[in-house]
């Protein structure tokens, strides 16, 4: 019962920073989403859908190179390489979602490590 009432508040809270929160071309989403074992961050263009960059402890540049993919450590390497890969792609601004997740502990850490690489938000 607890867990589904803690999903029930972060899919409240979600909705209401969705309300706010749109991905442009100019200005893309970049969404946290967080589990148990892994951290996931995505650069999206809500217009059309698009995704234009990746990046997650799951990523063949971080396979195996984490020590554990659900510490704070992994969610800044995830962030770095959210990063890297937006500036690849010539986004340098883009929007925070954090989906409904507290801006607190892998989410802040991902955040905070997206800015050191060189995202403005």
């Amino acid at each position: 019962m607890a867990v589904k009432k803690r999903l029930i508040g972060r899919l409240r809270r979600k909705l209401r920073v969705r309300k706010k929160v749109r991905g442009s071309e100019e200005r893309p989403r970049l969404t946290v989403y967080r589990s148990l074992r892994h951290i996931y961050a995505q650069v999206i263009v809500d217009a059309n859908g698009r995704t234009l960059a990746a990046a997650s402890t799951l990523s063949k540049e971080l396979r195996g190179k984490l020590k554990s993919t659900s510490n704070i450590e992994a969610a800044q390497a995830v962030g770095e390489l959210v990063a890297r890969k937006a500036l690849e792609k010539g986004i340098k601004k883009v929007v925070f979602d954090r989906n409904g997740f507290l801006y607190h502990g892998r989410v802040k850490a991902l955040a905070d490590a997206a800015r050191r690489s060189g995202l403005k938000f």
